[in-house]
């Protein structure tokens, strides 16, 4: 690693991997290293779809996080750079398998390879003797050639084949790890930029704007996030203001061979996202659409507009989150709106927004943020409008 990298501190830990700041041994450029062990089948899947997902959008938009290299971990101190557009396939096998060669397993074949090794080597010294016998018994043969037509078959020449084979086969390669070289971004996630500082309408629009941007571009390459929340986006701070990148593409899914790129006639059945976030036809375990990461998005910007946060339940990070209040709890706008798809959302919040309070959201704009959090998904604008439709409702609210 410290021939391709240097590793200064970790700036993250998740479920499933390990982020760390580092730099480019060459250039010194600044970059984030995410460490990802590969100890299960469940969580490899997981590291190819963020890999696949992440190779796909390359360094095409701004707004998505931009990966510059991955490499396999085969050893202690061994990485091996995959080459773009392949996947390691000895992960791909474990998927597909269920199950991880281990170190001790490697160390099995190892010995398995010696005692192999051993017999190569006792066959290769019997080879040399009876090809000296061989070549003995050539010279009779031409000898007495005149007194016999019937063909000689040569001897021992099948048994060189077993082993060459033995010799010629590769040592398998043992996956710790894989390592996705990222780049950096200083402003931390949207939840620790937005609330370190006082609300500003401005930024909060283009922040906005920008994740319209980036989840359009998703959509368009058949990417459907399905975890769209402030978490998982980040935030490069530059002069001219935040410039937001949607990062963490572990639960996402990729669609092929759509017609007309329209998304919305791929369905998923899995159950998988963050509760605040969630649409509701997910909470209520139905097939849905890349329509689900628009109401994410919804959640998203409603919190951000109004800076409406929360604190999850076991933890003591206040978060970005829009909600709906239950007596004196907080339940998710998606679980209560598949309990009553007619239940009506008030935007702006009163009375519920972290101090200091930005100013709401005009009417144009809550308009959008209805349709984009509509129980019925096919209410919702589809990810190719939003842009139009939040510049059009921002024209409308400043006459």
């Amino acid at each position: 690693m410290e021939e391709l990298y240097t590793l200064e501190k970790e700036v993250g830990r998740g479920s499933y991997g390990v982020v760390f700041e580092g730099h480019m041994a060459r250039t010194g450029q600044r970059v984030a290293i995410k460490r990802l062990p590969c100890s299960n089948p469940e969580c490899i899947e997981l590291y190819l779809q963020e890999l696949w997902a992440m190779r796909s959008t390359a360094k095409n938009h701004v707004n998505v996080i931009a990966l510059h290299s991955c490499l396999l971990q085969t050893g202690p101190r061994s990485l091996k750079p995959l080459k773009s557009g392949k996947l390691p396939l000895p992960l791909v096998e474990s998927v597909l398998k269920g199950s991880v060669v281990r170190a001790q397993q490697g160390q099995e074949r190892d010995n398995s390879q010696s005692s192999t090794q051993r017999s190569v080597n006792s066959v290769s010294r019997l080879q040399d003797r009876t090809n000296t016998v061989s070549a003995r018994s050539k010279l009779q043969d031409k000898e007495q050639s005149n007194a016999s037509t019937t063909p000689q078959r040569p001897q021992n020449r099948a048994r060189k084949r077993p082993a060459q084979r033995e010799e010629e086969q590769p040592e398998p390669l043992r996956c710790l790890a894989l390592w996705l070289v990222m780049e950096y971004c200083d402003g931390g996630d949207l939840n620790q930029y937005l609330l370190s500082s006082p609300p500003d309408a401005q930024r909060n629009l283009s922040v906005v704007q920008q994740l319209c941007s980036a989840v359009a571009f998703l959509h368009c390459l058949g990417i459907t996030h399905r975890d769209l929340k402030p978490d998982n986006v980040l935030v490069c701070v530059t002069p001219k203001g935040p410039v937001v990148k949607v990062a963490d593409f572990g639960l996402s899914k990729m669609s092929e061979g759509l017609l007309d790129g329209d998304l919305t006639r791929q369905h998923f059945s899995s159950t998988c996202g963050s509760d605040f976030y969630m649409a509701p036809e997910v909470w209520g375990g139905l097939t849905y659409t890349a329509q689900a990461d628009i109401f994410s998005l919804g959640v998203m910007f409603w919190a951000v507009l109004e800076r409406i946060t929360f604190v999850e339940e076991g933890t003591t990070q206040e978060q970005l989150g829009a909600y709906v209040c239950k007596g004196r709890w907080l339940m998710p706008l998606g679980e209560a709106l598949w309990e009553n798809a007619d239940l009506q959302l008030c935007i702006p919040m009163k009375f519920k927004r972290a101090p200091p309070l930005p100013p709401p959201p005009g009417p144009a704009m809550c308009t959008l943020l209805l349709d984009m959090l509509a129980a019925d998904p096919d209410s919702r604008p589809p990810a190719n409008q939003l842009e139009a439709r939040v510049r059009s409702a921002l024209k409308e609210d400043s006459r």
